[in-house]
C-alpha cells in the first residue's frame, strides 16, 4: 500500500521525514530497490511489530472519541489496520 494514498492529506517531504525518522529509530526497515522508477518498501521490523497493540488500542481510543465529539467514523481504513480485524 502506498502511504500518500493512505494519508492524502499528507505531503511527500512530510512522508518522507517521518519514514526516515521511524528508520533511525528501528521501527522501520527500508529497501530500495535497483528499477527505473526508483521503488522503496518499508516494512516493520521485530521492535515495529512490538508496538502494533499499542498502536491498534490508541487508534480504537481515537475512534471513540471522535464519535463522543459527533464527528463522523472514518470512511476506509487502511489496509494494515483493516486486516487485524479480520
Amino acid at each position: 500500500m502506498e502511504f500518500s494514498r493512505a494519508i492524502p492529506s499528507a505531503t511527500q517531504r512530510m512522508l518522507t521525514l517521518q519514514l526516515r525518522e521511524l528508520e533511525a529509530d528501528g521501527i522501520v526497515q527500508r529497501t530500495v530497490y535497483a528499477e527505473v522508477p526508483p521503488r522503496v518498501d518499508y516494512e516493520l521490523t521485530e521492535l515495529g511489530q512490538s508496538l502494533k497493540p499499542v498502536l491498534l488500542v490508541m487508534r480504537k481510543w481515537g475512534s471513540t472519541y471522535s464519535e463522543l465529539q459527533g464527528e463522523p467514523p472514518h470512511a476506509r481504513e487502511p489496509e494494515c489496520v483493516a486486516s487485524e480485524h479480520a
